[in-house]
């Protein structure tokens, strides 16, 4: 296989990898905000109230939960909120960081991540909430945690990466290999022919006849006497 051709198989390939990259970023931050995001995952409290909720060890996500008349153009304005986590006798306190996300809607249904509690141990904790949230339909604090898809988005994205080297090296291959093309075209415009069209060589007999078929045409002519021809004939007959 020429190394053009190859090129060119490595070029088609790497952009295959490219736009398959796309498609699972695409795919994967779909179904990170729509499917595979749990921000409820261990339960909710209204805004204002209170409850109490099975939290695990580690990071919980808090996130603002309402129901909206149509989709926020800006995103889920968050409102001044309030949280209280109490947690089990000997547990230390939950530690609440503010961490503002990106509003996701879904059929009038939306939430916004506001902060990231560090929950020290597995256990019940008491949670009371309060808030600015009037104009606020059905407003409640989720506690959930994040989607596990972030790795591939992450993975799509390093694909790409690669894709894009691989066309950019691809490329260059190829125009080195068109260039080569170029320059053995210019070294040698006249290639040789193959056999089938080579000049052919004509043989000592076939030279003979042709001086022959030349003498008889001067004799028919008059250009020649039958003597003359007679002489020249013999002389050509005998090789001279």
């Amino acid at each position: 296989m020429s190394s053009r051709r190859v090129a060119k198989i490595s070029l088609a390939a790497a952009i295959a990898v490219m736009v398959v990259s796309v498609g699972g970023f695409i795919l994967a931050l779909v179904l990170d905000a729509f499917v595979l995001d749990r921000y409820n995952a261990y339960g909710e409290v209204p805004v204002p109230g209170s409850g109490s909720l099975h939290l695990p060890a580690g990071d919980v996500t808090v996130s603002l939960h309402t129901v909206v008349i149509s989709g926020p153009d800006r995103g889920l304005p968050v409102p001044p909120l309030g949280v209280t986590i109490a947690p089990p006798d000997g547990v230390a306190q939950p530690v609440l960081t503010e961490s503002i996300g990106t509003t996701t809607t879904v059929n009038n249904d939306a939430h916004v991540r506001v902060w990231v509690a560090r929950i020290a141990a597995d256990g019940t904790y008491t949670i009371t909430t309060d808030g600015q949230v009037n104009g606020y339909i059905n407003p409640r604090l989720a506690f959930g945690h994040k989607s596990s898809a972030g790795v591939v988005v992450w993975l799509f994205v390093a694909t790409f990466v690669v894709g894009l080297i691989g066309a950019l090296l691809s490329g260059r291959w190829l125009a080195r290999t068109r260039r080569r093309a170029v320059a053995a075209a210019a070294a040698n415009p006249y290639p040789r022919a193959p056999p089938a069209a080579a000049a052919h060589e004509p043989t000592d007999e076939g030279v003979r006849l042709e001086r022959l078929k030349t003498i008889a045409a001067l004799r028919d002519s008059g250009a020649l006497t039958q003597e003359e021809f007679e002489a020249e004939k013999r002389r050509i007959l005998e090789g001279r």
